[in-house]
């Protein structure tokens, strides 16, 4: 017996909007206490705008992969769907890694192998799904700020 496709889509979408909320939750006192006490870049958005950007982010991802996991089981499928929950959890981590952590430098290496994760991911959706691979490159070009961001925070501080 299959999965419904609607109860795919929902999970789907879910998944990355779970992760991204819980790790926001572990992070959120980090946030409001020792992040405000760190010289700020000059390029450094204010702090209301994450929430809305990583909402749509963590919603098109999972569209995309809803986008996959419909098509029929295949080697590419599962690979493609692998190297998502790769980036998903090297992106779960690096909040923890920053925030609740504070290792900034460590925090800019993980960035790096999540930016390899979502390009990877990318290419593999895009060669299933090219939609489901194109609507992840907001989500690789807000990676690529937030490593500009990671950078600038361990080199002022």
């Amino acid at each position: 017996q299959t999965m419904p496709r609607l109860l795919k889509a929902v999970l789907a979408v879910l998944l990355p909007l779970a992760a991204g909320g819980y790790s926001g939750y572990l992070t959120a006192g980090a946030i409001n206490d020792w992040f405000l006490t760190l010289n700020k870049p000059s390029f450094n958005p204010p702090s209301w705008v994450f929430g809305p950007v990583w909402t749509l982010l963590y919603l098109l991802m999972g569209w995309s992969l809803y986008r996959i996991w419909r098509l029929p089981a295949s080697t590419q499928r599962s690979t493609a769907m692998g190297v998502f929950f790769i980036q998903l959890i090297l992106n779960f981590f690096w909040s923890l890694i920053f925030f609740r952590w504070q290792a900034m430098g460590f925090a800019l290496l993980e960035i790096a192998l999540l930016w390899i994760s979502i390009a990877a991911m990318i290419h593999l959706f895009r060669k299933l799904d090219s939609t489901a691979g194109y609507i992840n490159i907001p989500y690789l070009l807000w990676v690529s700020f937030a490593t500009a961001l990671n950078t600038a925070y361990w080199v002022l501080n």
